[in-house]
């Protein structure tokens, strides 16, 4: 399961459709795996620290600043005008994920929206390719860019829609490239998965149901990532001359034997 997360999370294939799959076959307890999903989440969320460790202290010393506690400089300006980039991009998902987080997972947690939810991501990253390679308009990220793509990432919280996915295909579609809007989705993360996990705990604690065994525990979490690291580290230069269009059709391919499983069986 650590595995599947961490090479899932960031490629534009969605952790959440994949981990359901894993949990829907192999019979596993979905409700007593969400503080473990959340575990393999925050392995995740530290490979994306370490990797983008320059970013991460940069955004860090621009809110420092913000407080007046750190000096000011043209590169610490920019990271400020990042994190408030971040923060627009961040609401969609919070409001969703308040209103409907429960909704959306009670809903959509099974394997045929995963399936058809694949398929159409596969869709979207053709057509995001198309635009890209039609109109080749190379934007830096502002506040509109941002807000939209933080609403694709609202879109995410169903499982089967990839986060990275849905976002970076979001900035192809405004003529950002795909490095900066991979970038730009992977440093999104950070706040999403901080936040969905502290809700996940807070719950499982009012509720009184947060039981945990600490060696599977501990293996998911080194597992979620060394897997996240190596899977960041390939697909931010993979993207830098590659296309989406392999992604399109592993998902397609997917969610059609999915379908065919069900349908058989």
């Amino acid at each position: 399961m650590g595995l599947l997360q961490g090479v899932a999370e960031f490629l534009p294939i969605s952790s959440s459709g994949h981990l359901v799959l894993a949990e829907t076959y192999l019979h596993l307890d979905v409700e007593k795996l969400k503080v473990f999903d959340v575990v393999l989440h925050l392995g995740t969320l530290t490979a994306i620290i370490v990797y983008f460790w320059k970013d991460f202290c940069g955004l860090i010393k621009g809110f420092l600043a913000f407080l007046r506690l750190y000096k000011t400089a043209p590169h610490i300006e920019m990271y400020q005008r990042l994190i408030g980039y971040l923060i627009i991009a961040t609401i969609p998902a919070v409001i969703v994920g308040l209103l409907f987080g429960d909704a959306i997972d009670y809903l959509f947690r099974n394997a045929w929206y995963v399936a058809l939810f694949m398929i159409m991501m596969g869709e979207i990253y053709i057509l995001a390719e198309r635009f890209l390679s039609k109109y080749k308009i190379k934007r830096e990220i502002g506040w509109k860019n941002a807000l939209i793509i933080g609403l694709a990432q609202a879109v995410a919280l169903a499982p089967g829609i990839s986060r990275s996915g849905s976002t970076i295909a979001a900035g192809l579609f405004q003529g950002v490239s795909r490095e900066k809007a991979a970038r730009f989705s992977f440093l999104m993360a950070m706040p999403a998965i901080l936040g969905a996990g502290m809700l996940t705990f807070i719950k499982e604690i009012k509720a009184g149901t947060l039981t945990m065994e600490w060696m599977p525990v501990i293996v998911g979490f080194i597992a979620s990532f060394g897997a996240s690291f190596a899977t960041v580290y390939f697909l931010m230069r993979y993207l830098k001359n590659n296309s989406l269009r392999p992604f399109s059709y592993y998902l397609f391919a997917v969610g059609g034997v999915i379908i065919a499983y069900n349908i058989i069986w």
